[in-house]
C-alpha cells in the first residue's frame, strides 16, 4: 500500500461502474453496494458503461484481460480524486478488492452523509491459498439460513474454504437419494438426560428426537450461495469411522453383528467402523457419486480420524480379509480402505483429503492431509511430497474458550485467546523452503458437541477468524499483533453493523474484586485481555467516557459500589462498558468458572440439559474427577454456605479412563456436596445433601452450616456419588456471614 496526498469522498449516489455485459461484475458491483447500505447508510448507483476510461467522481470495477495479471485472487485498487479503481484478472480478486474498499469505507463506524477515502495504491494477493474454517453440523444441526449467514460472515475475512462436516456418529446430515435411512433414521437423535427424556413427543408418545438434515435442493442452494462469495465448499463425509449414523440406518455396514438400534448423544469416540466388504465400498461410492454431484470442490474430505481398530482386530471375517489382500495390520487395512476410495475420487476428477490419522497407514500419492494433532501431520505429510492444511489442536480450535470467566458460553474448557490464534506460526521451521510449499493454507475447527445454539458458533469463530484471515492472507513480514490490535476496533464496528454475533473478550474489561473485611471495602482491578487502550470507570451508575476517571491502580471502594468501565482508544469505547455491582455478598461469592479445579485436566464447560427451553446454566467441570477449588477465603465469621448444583449426563465415550474415575461413597441415600478444609481429604466443615435436586432437572440450591473457622483457607468441593452419571456440578457458590 502507497498513500498519497489528497482523498475522493464517497456519498450517497455515487456511481459504481462494470462494462456492459458482465454479470459477474454486475453481481459483485450490488455486493458493495449492499454491505456498504448496511453498515454507512450511502446508496451508491452500480451502473453499466465503458470502464476502461478513468474514473470520473466514481468507483470502476475493471477485469482486466490478463487472467493472470494479479493471481487468481489478488487485485489492485487506485484511489485519486478522481475516483477509485478496483481492477483484477479474475473474478475472484475483483471479489477481494472490493472486500477491502468495503474495509477503507468502514474505518470509523455508524451513518454518515459522505466517506473520505485517502489517495493510494493497493497492489494485494493472498498468502495461502487454502483460508478456511470447518463447521460440525452433526452434533448440532444449523438451519440453512444461518448456514448462508455464516458464509456472509467468511466472505468479509477473504476466506475461501467452508470444510462442512456432515456425517459422523451422532448424526448424518445430508440427504442421499438411494439410501433414504441415512437421513430418515440417522439424522435423529434422543438427546442425552433426564431433561431430553422427559419430553415427549404428543404425536409419538415418546422422547421427542433432536436433528435435521440438508435436502439436495437446499445443498445446491448454499453450494451456490458459496460461490458467488468465492468461497468453496469441501465436504466430509467420515470413514471408516465416525461412522454409527450410518451403521445404525444400515445395519450390514458395520463390522459387528449387532450395532445399536438408535443413534448416540455421547460425545467422544465409537468403536464402530465400516466393514471392507465390497458391498460397503459400493455403498460409499454411491454415496460420494451424490456427494460429489452436489459439490463441485475439487476436494472430498474423508475424514480418517480416531479409527478406533478393535472391532477389525476382533472379526474373523475381516482378519481372513486382511489376509486374503495380505495387509499386515490394521492400520494398513485403513490404507487400503483409504486408497480404494481415493483411487475412485481421482476416477471422477477429484481429490482426496483426510485428517492427519490417514498418513499411518500410507495413503494416495495426491491425498492432502488436514493437521490437527499439532502440526507434525503437516511436517510429515510435507516430507514426503502431500500437501498439508495446518488446522491443529487446540490452537486452531474455536470450540476452545476465548476467556476465563462466566460470561463465555460453553465450548472446550481450554482457553484459546484471540492473540493465541494470531501468534501461531504457519510455516513450520523444520521444513525447507520446498517443503514449505506444501503447506497450503490454515483452517479453524468449530466442533459443536457443545455449541447447541447456532449464534453460538459466530461467537467461537469472530474475531478469532479476523487473526486467522490475516495469518493466511497476509505476508508474514506485515504479521504485527500491536498493528492488528489497532484495526480491530474497526472490525467489531463492522460487526455490529451487519448483526454478526462475537466476541469482545479480548478488549472488555474485567473487573476483579478483593473483599477486605476489616476495612469493610474492596479492592478493585480493573484490565483487559488484550491490554489495550486505556481504561475509565466510573462509581456513580453513568455510562464512561474518556472524561471519566482514568484507571491507573487498584481502586478502594466502600461497601456496596457499582463500578461501570470500558476501555478507550482516541477517546471511543472499545466495548459496551463492563458494570458490576460490589457487595460483601457478591465478594464471597464464585461461579464455576471462577473456582480452581482440582486437577490438570482440561476441562468441559458444559452447557446444563435442562430447561429443554430457555436459558440454561454453563458449568466448567473435569468431568474424571469434578471437584473444586475456592482458593485463599477467609472464613472469619462466616456461618453458612449455599450452593447451586445442577446434573448433566455422562454421556462421554471415553474408553478404558472410565475405570480411572473415583467414587466417593456417600452417606445417604442421594449423596452430597462435601466441603474440605485445605485440602479434599482434610476436615469436612459442611455437607449439603443432594436430596432436594434429585428430582430437579436444572439449578437446585443447597444451603448448610458452617463449623466455625478463623483466618484463610482453601475450600476444596467434592460430591459422593455411587455412579458416574449423572455427573453433578457445581454451577456457584455463596458464602454468608453471620450478620447477612
Amino acid at each position: 500500500m502507497v498513500l498519497s496526498d489528497g482523498h475522493f469522498s464517497v456519498a450517497g449516489g455515487t456511481p459504481v461502474l462494470c462494462s456492459t455485459g458482465d454479470g459477474d461484475c454486475a453481481w459483485i458491483a450490488g455486493y458493495l453496494t449492499k454491505l456498504v447500505k448496511q453498515t454507512r447508510g450511502l446508496s451508491l448507483v452500480p451502473q453499466d458503461g465503458d470502464t476502461s476510461a478513468p474514473p470520473h467522481r466514481g468507483i470502476v470495477l475493471r477485469r482486466l484481460d490478463d487472467p493472470k495479471a494479479t493471481g487468481d485472487e489478488g487485485y489492485r485498487l487506485d484511489v485519486t480524486r478522481d475516483g477509485i479503481v478496483v481492477s483484477a484478472g479474475t473474478r475472484a480478486g475483483l471479489f477481494y478488492g472490493c472486500v477491502t474498499l468495503w474495509e477503507l469505507l468502514t474505518q470509523t463506524e455508524g451513518r454518515a452523509l459522505s466517506v473520505d477515502v485517502a489517495d493510494m495504491q493497493i497492489t494485494d494477493e493472498p498468502r495461502f491459498t487454502w483460508r478456511g474454517l470447518m463447521l460440525d453440523s452433526v452434533r448440532h444441526f444449523q438451519s440453512p439460513a444461518f448456514i448462508k449467514s455464516f458464509i456472509d460472515a467468511m466472505a468479509l475475512h477473504k476466506l475461501n474454504v467452508l470444510q462442512w462436516h456432515l456425517t459422523d456418529d451422532q448424526g448424518w446430515r445430508i440427504e442421499i437419494k438411494k439410501y433414504p435411512r441415512l437421513t430418515s433414521v440417522g439424522a435423529w437423535r434422543v438427546p442425552a438426560g433426564a431433561g431430553a427424556a422427559a419430553d415427549i413427543d404428543q404425536a409419538t408418545g415418546k422422547p421427542r428426537l433432536y436433528g435435521g438434515f440438508y435436502a439436495q435442493d437446499e445443498i445446491r442452494e448454499i453450494v451456490a450461495y458459496a460461490q458467488r462469495r468465492n468461497i468453496t465448499i469441501v465436504p466430509e463425509i467420515e470413514m471408516p469411522g465416525h461412522a454409527l449414523a450410518a451403521i445404525v440406518a444400515y445395519p450390514q455396514l458395520g463390522s459387528v453383528k449387532n450395532p445399536p438400534k438408535q443413534v448416540s448423544s455421547d460425545w467422544g469416540v465409537f468403536p464402530y467402523l465400516y466393514n471392507v466388504d465390497d458391498s460397503t465400498f459400493d455403498f460409499l461410492e454411491n454415496v460420494l457419486t451424490e456427494v460429489m454431484a452436489l459439490f463441485p470442490s475439487h476436494y472430498i474430505h474423508v475424514g480418517g480420524d480416531e479409527a478406533v481398530k478393535d472391532q477389525w482386530k476382533a472379526s474373523p471375517k475381516i482378519q481372513a480379509q486382511m489376509h486374503a489382500l495380505d495387509i499386515k495390520n490394521e492400520d494398513a487395512l485403513q490404507g487400503y480402505f483409504t486408497a480404494r476410495i481415493g483411487k475412485f475420487l481421482a476416477a471422477h476428477g477429484r481429490r482426496l483429503i483426510g485428517w492427519d490419522e490417514i498418513l499411518e497407514g500410507g495413503v494416495p500419492p495426491d491425498a492432502t492431509i488436514t493437521s490437527w494433532r499439532g502440526i507434525d501431520g503437516a511436517i510429515t505429510a510435507a516430507k514426503t511430497g502431500h500437501d498439508a492444511v495446518l488446522s491443529p489442536a487446540p490452537t486452531l480450535y474455536f470450540d476452545n474458550r476465548q476467556a476465563e470467566g462466566p460470561d463465555e458460553p460453553p465450548g472446550r474448557g481450554a482457553i484459546v485467546s484471540l492473540k493465541d490464534v494470531y501468534d501461531f506460526n504457519p510455516v513450520p521451521a523444520s521444513l525447507t523452503p520446498e517443503q514449505q510449499a506444501h503447506i497450503i493454507g490454515l483452517q479453524g475447527n468449530i466442533w459443536t458437541e457443545h455449541i447447541r445454539q447456532q449464534d453460538l458458533v459466530d461467537y467461537a469463530a469472530f474475531p478469532r477468524a479476523a487473526a486467522l484471515a490475516e495469518l493466511a492472507w497476509s505476508p508474514a513480514g506485515t504479521h504485527n499483533w500491536q498493528s492488528f490490535l489497532a484495526r480491530l476496533p474497526a472490525q467489531l464496528g463492522r460487526y455490529r453493523a451487519l448483526g454478526i454475533t462475537h466476541s469482545e473478550s479480548a478488549l472488555a474489561v474485567r473487573v476483579s474484586a478483593q473483599y477486605e473485611r476489616a476495612a469493610h471495602s474492596a479492592t478493585v482491578s480493573l484490565s483487559n485481555q488484550a491490554d489495550f487502550g486505556v481504561i475509565h470507570y466510573t462509581v456513580d451508575g453513568a455510562q464512561p467516557t474518556a472524561n471519566s476517571p482514568l484507571y491507573k491502580a487498584p481502586l478502594t471502594l466502600p461497601l456496596p459500589s457499582k463500578i461501570t468501565t470500558a476501555a478507550f482508544v482516541g477517546g471511543t469505547a472499545l466495548t459496551t462498558p463492563t458494570a458490576k455491582d460490589i457487595t460483601v455478598l457478591s465478594l464471597l461469592s464464585r461461579d464455576s468458572h471462577d473456582l480452581t479445579l482440582c486437577t490438570k485436566n482440561i476441562p468441559l464447560s458444559l452447557e446444563d440439559d435442562a430447561p429443554v427451553n430457555g436459558p440454561r446454566a454453563v458449568f466448567l467441570v473435569d468431568i474424571m474427577n469434578p471437584c473444586w477449588i475456592y482458593p485463599h477465603v477467609d472464613l472469619t465469621g462466616l456461618a453458612s454456605i449455599e450452593a447451586g448444583v445442577g446434573q448433566v449426563p455422562f454421556n462421554f465415550q471415553v474408553g478404558d479412563d472410565i475405570h480411572k474415575i473415583a467414587l466417593l461413597p456417600p452417606q445417604t441415600p442421594d449423596g452430597e456436596l462435601e466441603v474440605h478444609l485445605d485440602t479434599c481429604t482434610g476436615p469436612r466443615i459442611a455437607v449439603l445433601p443432594l436430596a432436594p435436586a434429585v428430582g430437579n432437572d436444572a439449578i437446585t440450591t443447597l444451603r448448610a452450616t458452617l463449623t466455625p473457622q478463623q483466618g484463610v483457607h482453601d475450600l476444596c468441593f467434592v460430591f459422593t456419588r455411587r455412579s458416574i452419571d449423572p455427573i453433578w456440578a457445581i454451577d456457584w457458590v455463596q458464602l454468608v456471614p453471620e450478620r447477612e
